[in-house]
């Protein structure tokens, strides 16, 4: 990302302020554009009668505005507004993303990692290698999870950006978040730790220890009953 340190949130707000904010959006039209000549910020793909424009909104509309008369219909489609941080490049991860899941560049995903359908992660955020990231959970900016781990169905890790000072989400290695947990800015949870399901995490949590309830409490120390009922299974991994 250039100059800017995305892990630190004062860069991260700078990148954002300086980033080109883009409207992208893509334009399906009959008509004859085989004389038309593609525009900075627009891509146009097509043959014969029906053509597809690709690139920033006013860029698209400027040139739509001036070949009117080789027009006859369109309709566009758009997912954002004044957007200044894309979609992370997900072939660059060796690890599966499902689709419906949401990356914002940049984020870390470690080897053998796992991102299920509607996952959201925002920027900053790093996934360590064999880690899942099940359904609709949510990682916020700049929280860390370690290896091995799993974060659970609609779980979210809080993201800090502001205020700036705030310590992000930090989750060990080999541990597990139950469903709809939430830890909030600034928690800390050891490795191999467990946090039940549905769980709201406001206090570091050490190593091994398993927690519930909201506010969540230590309700014992992880044993081989617990081993048994969080297992992880790698076959989900490869």
């Amino acid at each position: 990302m250039g100059n800017y340190d995305m892990t630190n949130p004062y860069d991260i707000a700078r990148y954002i302020k300086e980033a080109k904010k883009s409207t992208l959006v893509k334009v399906l039209i009959n008509g004859d554009l085989s004389a038309v000549k593609p525009a900075e910020d627009v891509k146009i793909f097509g043959t014969g009668s029906f053509w597809t424009l690709v690139g920033d909104y006013a860029a698209v509309h400027a040139l739509m505005e001036a070949n009117a008369d080789k027009i006859t219909d369109s309709y566009m489609e758009s997912d954002r507004r004044n957007s200044a941080i894309p979609q992370a490049d997900l072939t660059q991860y060796d690890a599966r993303i499902e689709p419906g899941s949401f990356l914002r560049n940049p984020v870390q995903v470690g080897k053998g990692a796992v991102v299920m359908m509607g996952a959201i992660i925002n920027t900053g955020a790093v996934i360590g290698e064999g880690t899942m990231i099940d359904m609709n959970a949510v990682l916020g900016a700049r929280a860390t999870v370690g290896k091995n781990s799993h974060i659970g169905a609609g779980a979210v890790l809080a993201g800090v950006l502001e205020p700036p000072s705030a310590t992000p989400v930090i989750i060990g290695d080999g541990v597990l978040v139950g469903a709809n947990a939430v830890v909030l800015e600034g928690v800390q949870v050891g490795d191999g730790a467990v946090v039940a399901a549905g769980a709201v995490v406001t206090e570091n949590v050490p190593a091994g220890a398993v927690v519930a309830g909201s506010p969540a409490k230590i309700v014992k120390m992880r044993d081989e009953k617990t081993d048994s009922k969080t297992q992880l299974l790698d076959d989900l991994r490869k």
